[in-house]
């Protein structure tokens, strides 16, 4: 890591997180204000969140996602990046190429990236290497779904990336001397397919308390892409219990703002950033959270200013 890149790691983000509804919560930011949006949203797919129904009318669902969609696009400065992660379901399969056609007309589809979950893959000798979770499907007609989709979306499709942030080393060593773009550096374009899998866990209501959440290590990843540096403004409009703000903080971001309408995932969300007051009532649990120090509050809406924790 460089010099900026580490002296941007170790900032304090200012986290700005609200209950209430995101549609409603962005209007309230001034255009252009944002710099990063990394979200997902419910996919309509029938998932038992705790206060959200996930099962709209087709057109009402697409309705609403381009009601939050031209908020997103309000408030993002021209040179930003929104990645929005969105999966399918045998079911519904369309769902996520629906979606991006509808924001295309909103947004430009500058990438697309491909979120593997689960792999196996077969050796030169036969053998086989697999990797990952996934989720079985059990049925004759449909094979296991092991990928899900982030598509990055520009206003312009202009924006310029930190590819080599992301990058990864050559296999063939000989390339470095070879091509005259490498500079002389062991890095390359990873490429549009991005293997991360989840976490192994034992429990998911003490572990991960919500349905459908992508891994923190995925929003890192979309943050170095579009590039650290100082005072970076990031967005979620859909928090759940925080995974895009614990990457927010371990990146440096100047400035995380989340909302939520599901009060114990807010909940939830600012347990893991340990800026939760004592007392409050986590998913799951009737019970107070272990009681920690609250960092100082600097106005009612629940700012914080936590210190980054870079582990």
């Amino acid at each position: 890591m460089s010099t900026v890149s580490n002296k941007v790691a170790a900032a304090r983000t200012v986290f700005d997180l609200h209950h209430g509804d995101c549609v409603a919560g962005m209007r309230s930011l001034p255009e252009d204000s944002v710099d990063l949006v990394v979200t997902s949203p419910p996919y309509n797919l029938g998932i038992a969140y705790s206060r959200h129904c996930d099962d709209q009318p087709r057109a009402e669902y697409l309705a609403w996602s381009e009601t939050w969609a031209r908020e997103v696009q309000r408030v993002l400065k021209s040179d930003g990046s929104f990645f929005l992660n969105v999966g399918a379901s045998p079911a519904n399969p369309m769902l996520p190429h629906e979606l991006a056609l509808l924001f295309s007309k909103i947004f430009a589809l500058q990438n697309t990236i491909h979120w593997i979950k689960s792999i196996t893959i077969e050796t030169k000798s036969g053998g086989e290497i697999s990797a990952g979770h996934f989720k079985p499907i059990n049925s004759p007609r449909f094979l296991t779904d092991c990928h899900e989709f982030v598509f990055h979306f520009t206003k312009n499709a202009d924006v310029k990336l930190d590819r080599l942030a992301v990058g990864v080393a050559y296999a063939d060593k000989s390339n470095i001397a070879r091509w005259g773009h490498t500079g002389g550096r062991d890095r390359r374009c990873r490429g549009n397919t991005w293997f991360i899998p989840y976490e192994t866990i034992r429990d998911r209501q003490s572990q991960r308390p919500h349905p459908a959440t992508f891994p923190v290590a995925l929003a890192t990843r979309c943050i170095r892409l579009h590039g650290q540096r100082d005072g970076l403004v990031m967005l979620d409009p859909f928090l759940g219990i925080g995974h895009a703000a614990l990457a927010a903080r371990a990146c440096g971001v100047g400035r995380f703002i989340g909302f939520e309408i599901d009060q114990e995932y807010l909940n939830e969300a600012r347990a893991r950033l340990e800026i939760i007051p004592p007392g409050t009532a986590r998913c799951g649990s009737a019970k107070p959270a272990d009681e920690i120090e609250l960092l100082p509050l600097f106005s009612k809406e629940n700012r914080v200013v936590a210190k980054s924790k870079i582990r």
